[in-house]
């Protein structure tokens, strides 16, 4: 009967210990905090302040895309495979969000990898691709997106056709390599992956700068898939309405589609036509209706900038000097969200408009994401 009673007081005095040295630490450390501090000196501890992660590697895949290998730090949740994350990076002493699909599945090592296109005048693609080092840390959230495959998929027959284009690559080459993890000694066929039946229709300018061509030509080597690639250089612009005749069995299998908007939105009217299953993953924004521009102001500080209608009100603060909140880039991950309190913007992705008027919509504003939204007269935004 004494031995639990001991066991208890050891226990209260332990954690009555603990408590007063945390103050003590606290104490010493202000007016800072003590968690920036400890992050200060092992920036991956579980229970950081913020999550991060550390750059292991930098692997070239093509002359203007690489393969980035991160460890992140022991909060890291894990993800599925089609997923991506966003990571923070300082470049020239300001911190810049993007997102990225991740590569792979799950590693037996723990470590992470995106893979990186370098877009003209992009900022941290560029830097990420041409410049970023070992033991670089950046900032990391966890891994989002529904773009992955359904539960259990493995456990029955099931025919996919990925369809992709570019970088749209990216989120499919790491559902492939769960489902089919490649060695040193080649593709392993594993049994839960052994009754699925893939196509992969990749197209891309060039076989130079396809992404992960070797890897795919392994995979279909291998028997793993079947890859039909398109090569726009050689063989002209790929054409969606013929997808039933390089792929008999269309109607039998479900496509999962990434990459450019135009391609996205050919397969969407294609399979709609059809009355086709698809799951799509969209990159970038492009612009479909330009509006008519103005200025942006902002309430508290910042310039008064003019903005275009064709080019979204995030890149034009930006230019002007302007520290705007800022994620994905692409109208997914609402980092870049700001009220707007009086005006009009143009989403840039359909043309919508979104109007705030002193008096009648909501005092605190109307929330824009200014990554897709342009302006579409003079507008003020709550900054």
């Amino acid at each position: 009967m004494s031995r639990p009673a001991r066991g208890g007081s050891g226990a209260s005095f332990r954690s009555g210990l603990r408590q007063r040295l945390t103050r003590v630490a606290e104490a010493a450390v202000t007016p800072l905090e003590l968690a920036d501090v400890l992050d200060h000196f092992h920036p991956l501890r579980r229970d950081s302040a913020d999550l991060r992660a550390r750059i292991v590697s930098v692997h070239p895949e093509t002359r203007d895309a690489a393969t980035i290998v991160l460890q992140p730090g022991k909060d890291w949740a894990g993800h599925v495979p089609g997923q991506y994350i966003r990571i923070g990076i300082d470049v020239d002493g300001v911190r810049h969000w993007r997102a990225y699909s991740l590569t792979h599945g799950p590693r037996p090592d723990g470590r992470i990898s995106i893979t990186v296109k370098a877009v003209p005048d992009g900022i941290v693609s560029n830097h990420l691709v041409h410049g970023a080092r070992p033991g670089t840390l950046v900032h990391l959230e966890q891994a989002a997106g529904e773009f992955v495959l359904p539960s259990g998929i493995e456990q029955g027959p099931g025919k996919l056709l990925f369809v992709t284009a570019g970088s749209g690559i990216t989120p499919v080459i790491g559902m492939l390599r769960n489902l089919f993890p490649v060695t040193d000694s080649g593709v392993l066929d594993l049994p839960r992956s052994h009754d699925l039946d893939i196509t992969v229709v990749h197209v891309a300018p060039s076989e130079p700068v396809s992404i992960f061509i070797h890897d795919l030509r392994a995979l279909h080597d291998a028997g793993a898939i079947r890859l039909v690639a398109h090569h726009t250089d050689k063989a002209g612009r790929f054409a969606v309405d013929t997808l039933g005749e390089v792929i008999p069995d269309l109607a039998e299998r479900t496509t999962y589609a990434c990459g450019p908007t135009g391609l996205l939105d050919e397969v969407r009217t294609h399979h709609e036509g059809l009355g086709l299953p698809l799951h799509v993953e969209q990159f970038r924004v492009d612009t479909i209706v330009a509006g008519e521009g103005g200025t942006v102001g902002f309430t508290a500080a910042g310039p008064t900038v003019d903005a275009p209608g064709d080019r979204p009100i995030l890149d034009v603060a930006e230019e002007a000097g302007v520290l705007m909140p800022s994620g994905c880039r692409m109208g997914i991950c609402m980092g870049c969200v700001l009220p707007m309190t009086e005006g009009a913007v143009r989403d840039l992705r359909n043309g919508e408009l979104t109007v705030a008027v002193p008096g009648e919509t909501h005092p605190d504003g109307v929330p824009i994401q200014t990554c897709i939204s342009a302006a579409a007269g003079d507008c003020t935004l709550s900054h």
